[in-house]
């Protein structure tokens, strides 16, 4: 549905539909990470991909154009960089170890070196917390100031994009 998504929102040249189908695809994405048992990455791009990103298009395409201009330049070399990006991309993921693979560095190296010393460095007993909290205590602040700052720029997006009326323009009506 991802593919299908990005296929859709390439070959459209409304741009309110590209940007709701931009929102379909980060909520797809997120439920992916949602599937993968990444629910705080879900979350974040829940909030920031289809939250902030959905409204900042919209105010974009209030104060533009509704419809894509036919370009002038041709297209094979923004297809070509899209190819090679691609490509590397696929490329750094063939010595991965597979998906849930139980001989994998992160369940051999990481996850007993966790389990077995949280306790006694961090005192902690929830070994999920102390993950969390202390050893990706940076990372989780990151996290939580990004969606804190997205929640709070929608907010003002919506409070600013209510119109102002005078009391004459309502008796007018």
């Amino acid at each position: 549905m991802l593919v299908a998504t990005a296929i859709a929102i390439a070959k459209m040249d409304r741009l309110f539909a590209v940007v709701m189908l931009s929102g379909v695809f980060s909520l797809l994405a997120a439920l992916l990470f949602v599937n993968m048992d990444a629910v705080d990455v879900a979350f974040t791009e829940a909030a920031v991909g289809a939250g902030i990103s959905t409204v900042l298009m919209l105010g974009t395409i209030a104060l533009t154009s509704r419809v894509e201009k036919p370009s002038t330049q041709s297209p094979l070399i923004p297809l070509a960089a899209c190819i090679v990006t691609g490509a590397a991309l696929i490329y750094g993921t063939l010595d991965m170890p597979n998906f849930g693979d139980p001989n994998a560095p992160v369940h051999t190296h990481v996850g007993p070196e966790y389990l077995e010393n949280s306790q006694h460095e961090i005192g902690v007993p929830n070994v999920v917390t102390a993950i969390l909290a202390s050893y990706r205590g940076y990372d989780t602040l990151g996290e939580t100031a990004v969606v804190f700052t997205a929640g709070i720029g929608v907010l003002l997006l919506i409070s600013g994009l209510r119109r102002r009326r005078d009391p004459d323009e309502e008796e007018d009506t």
